[in-house]
């Protein structure tokens, strides 16, 4: 198995598209990976989500708030998936402070070492941080390729792009074709690529 000792976040919210997500979660634990949901849990321990498209019920109870870079570092990849996940995640009570999923992207970010896969609109779970997508090369849903562009990103019309540590997906409908290339990426890693990681955290 490929992905044996790897550890890939999802973020989750209602609103998602249950073929995308039902597939990351089959397919990446077919390769050995463990796969761990994670939300903004409102001091909750778990909370069923509810589907798009078939209202299917999704129960998530691990929360990203308050993660420490330690606990960040054990994670070989976030992916934030498409369909209403990201908007509901960039909900902030006060426009003064950045939405708790903004600033645990940020964090993933910072590290170099984590693969991030953003993947449809996704993208807007940037909005508020473009700093980390400007001047990278992505693509994203048609509906938001003026948006990449006015983040400052450079669009690429392809159906998945890579760019360094950074992944991005056309549609929920490419999920395959995206989660392909982060089982690549991921299994060709060198097996240091976790201690670079804690390193880089600790740091």
């Amino acid at each position: 198995m490929r992905l044996s000792g790897k550890t890939i976040g999802i973020l989750i919210e209602s609103d998602f598209y249950e073929n995308e997500i039902f597939y990351y979660d089959f397919r990446f634990a077919e390769e050995g990976a463990t796969v761990r949901f994670l939300s903004r849990m409102w001091g909750n321990s778990e909370i069923t989500f509810e589907g798009h498209e078939l209202k299917a019920p999704f129960r998530c109870h691990e929360s990203f708030e308050n993660m420490s870079d330690e606990d960040l570092a054990q994670f070989d990849a976030i992916i934030v998936p498409s369909g209403m996940v990201s908007d509901r995640l960039r909900y902030t009570e006060s426009v003064e402070e950045l939405p708790p999923a903004c600033t645990f992207l940020k964090r993933a970010f910072e590290n170099e070492h984590i693969l991030k896969g953003i993947i449809c609109h996704g993208l807007w779970l940037c909005a508020p941080i473009t700093e980390v997508i400007r001047g990278r090369n992505l693509v994203c849903h048609n509906n938001l390729h003026g948006d990449a562009i006015a983040y400052g990103a450079r669009y690429v019309n392809e159906d998945v792009v890579v760019d360094g540590d950074l992944v991005t997906g056309r549609t929920g409908k490419h999920c395959h074709l995206f989660a392909r290339q982060i089982i690549e990426i991921l299994g060709n890693a060198s097996p240091s690529a976790k201690a670079e990681r804690l390193l880089a955290a600790a740091r």
